[in-house]
């Protein structure tokens, strides 16, 4: 059975292949994400997709090595975790009642064969209206402070997300359909990685 590896630190990410059947081992990359920069949004979360699996994999021969890193697009502009309780007030008080586009960058690396796939996912992600009051209480979980854009869907963050159009996966960090299709790019079927 081929041998997964997960190049991330998410919990989110790990809970959702598990909860899909597979198994993987976390390896960190350790990559300073800060250090990376690129042209548009996109372009930055697969760069730091395929930075992250690229890090781990250099050390690996066999396992199939998944990288992810996703942002919030907002105004053209790539949007990770806050620096501070501050900005997450400020970003919420500028995302609320707008839409944006969660990025996900993802990257495959096979490390037996030394082949790739990788490809950014969008949802598009309409955002409510929450108070002044409610953007404080929820920042003070600590949870904004943990997650790129700022918010969660299946955390306190969903209270004040009005909807989404496209793979709710890609919101909590990693598509399952579109990872399945880079699985299958480098010749490896879903099924043959579910946990037996």
């Amino acid at each position: 059975m081929t041998q997964l590896v997960l190049a991330s630190a998410s919990p989110a990410r790990l809970a959702l292949l598990r909860s899909a059947g597979l198994d993987p081992k976390v390896i960190v990359s350790g990559v300073d994400e800060e250090a990376v920069t690129a042209r548009t949004p996109a372009d930055l979360c697969l760069t730091l997709a395929r930075t992250k699996a690229a890090a781990v994999a250099q050390d690996l021969s066999g396992p199939l090595v998944i990288g992810c890193d996703s942002v919030l697009e907002l105004d053209g502009r790539a949007h990770g975790k806050p620096a501070s309780p501050e900005e997450a007030v400020a970003r919420w008080r500028q995302m609320r009642g707008r839409s944006g586009h969660l990025l996900t960058g993802h990257c495959v690396i096979d490390t037996a064969t030394g082949r790739e796939a990788a490809e950014v996912g969008s949802t598009l992600v309409r955002f409510g209206t929450p108070t002044d009051a409610e953007i404080d209480a929820y920042v003070a979980t600590g949870e904004p402070l943990r997650v790129a854009g700022a918010f969660t869907l299946d955390g306190p963050g969903g209270w004040f997300v009005d909807g989404i159009d496209g793979d709710h996966g890609n919101v909590l960090g990693i598509s399952l359909p579109l990872l399945r299709r880079l699985l299958a790019a480098l010749g490896v079927s879903v099924p043959g990685l579910w946990r037996r």
